[in-house]
């Protein structure tokens, strides 16, 4: 199949499109308290999202006391992964901006595409609910192949799920794993700087950083000559 000339855009889900920290922080607390464990509050849940939900649970628990037995690391993965499918938007929401740049990068012909670290079960809940669903291509979450972020691969599939590179393919997230992915893969990335990350954003040696969502399209012509 021939590659379109249209560029293809590749976004981290959270921290960069959704706001879903408060559903997060309630499901890793659930999981907490029912260990007898103290919570983590809202300011260090942010900084450990971005690499999994097993990565989550050791950092909840490292911060909390003790780390996590590898042997009780899977009984609380899933149950994270069930308080948080419960009520997996009760209280994430998009950030200022992105549905109405999203609908109009669609409708200037760009191809559009998810690549995130949450599980794709979450992820394809997660998705309709918060109304973005209806701009992606392609979606990829962990578990749907072997290997995640910030893997090449994981990029290079989104990519040709979508039609190839065409004019051009640029990763946009929040955090040192997105700018990894990116230049595994050898193309530009934009980070967002309100996201879910302990560095900050300008510090991570991303092509560009924005502070609003609705800064990308300008940004994007820019680093791809893109018209």
């Amino acid at each position: 199949m021939p590659e379109t000339a249209t560029p293809a855009l590749i976004f981290d889900l959270d921290g960069t499109l959704v706001d879903t920290a408060p559903d997060l922080l309630a499901a890793t607390n659930a999981v907490l308290a029912a260990e007898r464990r103290p919570g983590v509050d809202p300011e260090s849940l942010r900084h450990m999202v971005g690499h999994g939900a097993r990565a989550l649970i050791r950092q909840a628990f490292a911060a909390t006391g003790l780390p996590v037995p590898d042997d009780d690391l899977p009984r609380l993965v899933d149950s994270f992964i069930a308080q948080y499918r419960r009520n997996i938007a009760g209280a994430s929401r998009p950030f200022p901006g992105v549905p109405e740049t999203l609908a109009a990068l669609k409708a200037e012909g760009a191809r559009l595409g998810v690549l995130t670290n949450k599980p794709q079960e979450l992820t394809d809940l997660l998705l309709p609910v918060v109304g973005l669903d209806r701009f992606f291509g392609a979606v990829l979450g962990a578990g749907r192949l072997s290997f995640n972020k910030p893997d090449a691969r994981t990029f290079e599939a989104v990519v040709k799920e979508l039609g190839g590179r065409g004019a051009g393919a640029v990763m946009i997230g929040d955090s040192a794993t997105d700018v990894a992915t990116a230049r595994n893969a050898g193309v530009e990335v934009i980070l967002v700087g309100y996201g879910y990350t302990p560095e900050p954003a300008r510090t991570l040696g991303a092509d560009a950083v924005v502070e609003d969502f609705r800064e990308i399209p300008v940004l994007i012509r820019r680093l791809l000559a893109y018209p």
